[in-house]
């Protein structure tokens, strides 16, 4: 058995994971994927040579390079470990918990950045789930579960962008600077927590160093909804809040496209 390391330069988080693994698995020389998300280095172990696989990932154009190949051992293989498993279930407990809390004093807060936040913390969630229950199952499944994913994270984002719109064009009262800079805040400490027990971790397995990039991603999102809680008290106006609710809408949406994009590329079997 052969191990094949890819530089992927444009590999960043696990919707281009996810992309690779349903282009890669149906193919019957391959024996396992490993990922390096945060190094964008994907290792291949497979049978047979190396290059009707790199012309595979070349296809999905997201800037691929073969470093080496060499000889390895099935000792390589193994599975997630149960440990990294709960890990991970912990922190989609973190998330689901805050999406919920978010969600609800978004509305009673007058929030779009609340409530923004809150549905980019549930569309990560979709990520999450997707990764877990996808890939043990079929491709056909994981095809479905793409889309219907993405269709749900998609309505979500025009919804939110939706509304971003409309209190542009009508107006909107003040929100409440006060609850939205604390829940924020909360929110900021519970995805800080999630970030450090995953780096402690310091886990290898590729769901876990997804869920490291998009809590990251989460950490700054929960900082900008504070900062326009604090421009919202600072200039007694509700635009702050507007401008911070339309730009997470805005990557809620982008999310919902990268989960098309890996539905596209599903391999039929």
């Amino acid at each position: 058995m052969n191990k094949s390391i890819f530089h992927v330069a444009n590999m960043d988080c696990s919707a281009e994971e996810q992309l690779i693994r349903m282009k890669l698995g149906g193919n019957e020389a391959v024996e396992g994927l490993h990922f390096d998300l945060p190094g964008r280095q994907l290792t291949i172990f497979h049978t047979g040579a190396v290059e009707p696989l790199a012309k595979t990932l070349e296809g999905l154009r997201l800037n691929s390079a073969l470093i080496a190949t060499v000889d390895a051992g099935l000792t390589d293989l193994t599975e997630d470990a149960p440990a990294d498993r709960r890990l991970l279930w912990t922190v989609l407990g973190i998330n689901f918990f805050f999406f919920v809390l978010e969600a609800l004093t978004g509305f009673l807060a007058h929030s779009l950045g609340l409530l923004a936040d809150a549905l980019d913390m549930l569309a990560d969630a979709l990520v999450y789930g997707l990764a877990l229950y996808a890939v043990s199952r079929v491709v056909r499944t994981q095809k479905r579960v793409a889309k219907l994913s993405g269709y749900f994270q998609l309505a979500l984002a025009v919804g939110g962008l939706g509304e971003v719109l409309r209190r542009f064009a009508v107006g909107e009262q003040e929100p409440d600077f006060g609850l939205m800079m604390g829940i924020s805040a909360l929110a900021l400490v519970g995805n800080s927590a999630s970030l450090y027990l995953l780096q402690k971790s310091r886990s290898q397995q590729a769901h876990i160093q997804a869920s490291q990039v998009f809590t990251s991603n989460d950490v700054i999102a929960n900082i900008g909804v504070i900062v326009a809680g604090g421009l919202v008290y600072v200039t007694a106006s509700a635009w702050p809040d507007l401008v911070i609710g339309l730009v997470v809408f805005a990557l809620v949406a982008r999310g919902a496209f990268r989960i098309f994009q890996l539905a596209k590329w599903t391999v039929h079997q």
